[in-house]
């Protein structure tokens, strides 16, 4: 499914596209960012972003100013990166990226992406029309069905039949590790998800509990990457065209950044395609 290299897991999702992962190593940022960011709203050092940013550039082959990076909100908002993108001033790039949480380009040599640290990070490709869109689906994205405007939203730009798209499914938490609360699973299902495949509670001691009632509580655990596949078959992606990167972040805090492990102060893995 993928390999990983220095600073970058690939995955094989087609010839002429380049599909990664960022790991936590071969950069420079220190502590709970270390040492491979290049997200500048998780509190690193700018310097050490910057300078992420230009050894991740160089690895890709491609000019640092063409690495793309939304402000992500937990949206569903969508940008269409086309080619008069790259020659805005920063300051109305910046406006542009702000509160976007995927991206779609049909730009040669431009890299989208999406930073994470738990949520789970999607690619698509449309080989039919050389086509691309990065999504971040945190449990709000994914309830609120990013992934499906996305897929509808290249319909419109580019003309994708869903049938034919190619997708990743990043680095993620896994379910045993995603506990929720009620309100999280409330949410999932009135949004119509199937929780009997999606969700399952499991007994937890409450160690800090006075009440000898309350010593033991149940808990809900959600698997947002299944969540998230369910999505893309229901708007017509093949299965088999569906690659699974199966990396917890919560479980390999050592190689990719989790929010639950490391702080919402910490690092976050760029998901990016290209062209």
């Amino acid at each position: 499914m993928s390999n990983t290299a220095l600073r970058l897991t690939y995955y094989n999702i087609a010839d002429g596209v380049c599909a990664f992962s960022t790991t936590r190593h071969g950069g420079t940022s220190e502590g709970n960012h270390a040492s491979l960011n290049i997200n500048p709203y998780c509190g690193d050092k700018p310097e050490h972003v910057a300078a992420n940013r230009t050894l991740l550039a160089e690895e890709l082959g491609v000019d640092a100013g063409r690495i793309i990076l939304p402000h992500q909100t937990h949206g569903t908002e969508t940008r269409i990166i086309g080619k008069e993108f790259c020659t805005l001033p920063e300051q109305i790039r910046q406006m542009l990226l702000e509160g976007v949480d995927a991206l779609l380009t049909d730009v040669k040599g431009v890299c989208i992406g999406v930073s994470t640290a738990d949520c789970i990070p999607v690619l698509l490709y449309d080989e039919e029309h050389r086509a691309t869109a990065a999504i971040h689906a945190g449990w709000r994205g994914t309830q609120a069905r990013i992934v499906s405007k996305t897929i509808a939203d290249m319909g419109v730009a580019y003309k994708t039949d869903a049938k034919k798209l190619k997708a990743v499914i990043g680095p993620g938490i896994s379910q045993k590790n995603f506990e929720v609360g009620d309100e999280v699973y409330a949410a999932f299902e009135a949004a119509g998800f199937d929780m009997t495949t999606l969700a399952k509670q499991e007994i937890k001691r409450n160690a800090d509990a006075t009440d000898p009632s309350k010593l033991f509580e149940k808990k809900w655990h959600i698997d947002l990457t299944l969540a998230n596949r369910q999505l893309l078959e229901f708007a017509g992606v093949a299965p088999e065209n569906i690659n699974e990167s199966n990396i917890c972040t919560y479980d390999n805090v050592d190689n990719y950044f989790s929010a639950r492990r490391l702080g919402t102060e910490s690092g976050r893995i760029y998901t990016g395609i290209i062209l």
